[in-house]
């Protein structure tokens, strides 16, 4: 038989076969995908090929895993340099993001975008909580918009607990298989809540600390009642890349990237190398200062070990 893993907690697996019945499926042996390895070696939207355990029981034996479209890496919070795989055979990701309450970094959103770019897979940023916004947060927001909208990503403004912007976000996400994730705190289960229609755990932001609670320990995947699905990821607290090395990072931002060809060394790292085109964009106002340092930052997390 054939089925989409839809959650994993560990060491059995909830699949949705082919007519749409539901197994509960544990490995048969030990899996490395494309010799990748990881601490999870089936990701939630993997396709996998399993058989029934027992005439009459919905438990199966999961015997394959077919070929993924792509899929995305962070590090483990296992391990420094072991890799989680978050999901696998994605059309988009959708980062949500806040501007208060708690506050998400720019360095938070740009290393997820990176690892968007890194895999291929189209980014949707969502600022949720426009309800909470004064002049303060509206300014940031009209720099932040133009910031990312002109580098190419698509940004969407809501405010879920008035369910502002909440249809433009369902026809985005209709008939796509999209991650979402985001610090704890900033709506993803308020947001899954909102386009299901239906009701899973939610925790208010925790007050001494201003940082969310987790309420989702492991991913899982949702269909969306207008077609195509979502899969809610743990709340990060970080967003650790894996598999990039110094050279290619500058690759992984579009406005950077396009620039390129003009830097006058091949291996141009564009922080202290003559004649950088990148430099220059940023000394000219073409490319967003607070990217650079950013680029300038995660440059800095990349090491020779984690590579």
């Amino acid at each position: 038989m054939e089925g989409v893993v839809y959650k994993s907690t560990g060491s059995w697996y909830s699949v949705k076969d082919t007519g749409g019945r539901w197994w509960k499926a544990r490995l048969k042996g030990i899996f490395k995908q494309g010799g990748l390895t990881s601490t999870n070696p089936i990701a939630v939207g993997d396709r996998v090929e399993f058989d029934s355990e027992n005439e009459g029981e919905d438990t199966g034996t999961i015997t394959a895993i077919r070929d993924r479209v792509n899929h995305i890496n962070r590090l483990s919070p296992k391990g420094r340099h072991q890799q989680h795989i978050v999901a696998a055979n994605l059309d988009q990701t959708l980062l949500i993001a806040t501007l208060r309450d708690p506050r998400t970094s720019t360095g938070f959103i740009d290393r997820f975008l990176v690892t968007s770019e890194m895999y291929h897979v189209p980014a949707i940023i969502l600022f949720n909580k426009a309800d909470l916004y004064r002049d303060k947060e509206w300014e940031l927001y009209g720099e932040l918009e133009e910031i990312y909208t002109e580098v190419g990503y698509r940004v969407q403004l809501v405010s879920l607990l008035e369910g502002k912007g909440v249809a433009e976000v369902q026809a985005l996400l209709k008939d796509k298989t999209t991650l979402v994730s985001g610090h704890s705190g900033v709506g993803k289960s308020s947001f899954i809540n909102a386009v299901l229609g239906t009701a899973i755990k939610t925790q208010d932001v925790s007050g001494w600390s201003g940082k969310g609670q987790h309420t989702t320990t492991f991913a899982e995947m949702y269909d969306l009642p207008e077609g195509g699905s979502i899969i809610d990821t743990p709340g990060l607290k970080e967003f650790g890349l894996v598999n990039v090395d110094k050279a290619e990072l500058s690759g992984y931002f579009p406005e950077m990237r396009d620039r390129l060809q003009g830097c006058q060394f091949n291996n141009c790292l564009h922080m202290n190398e003559p004649g950088c085109a990148i430099k220059e964009a940023v000394r000219n106002g073409e490319i967003s200062e607070e990217r650079y340092v950013n680029y300038a930052t995660i440059l800095d997390t990349i090491d020779e070990k984690n590579y």
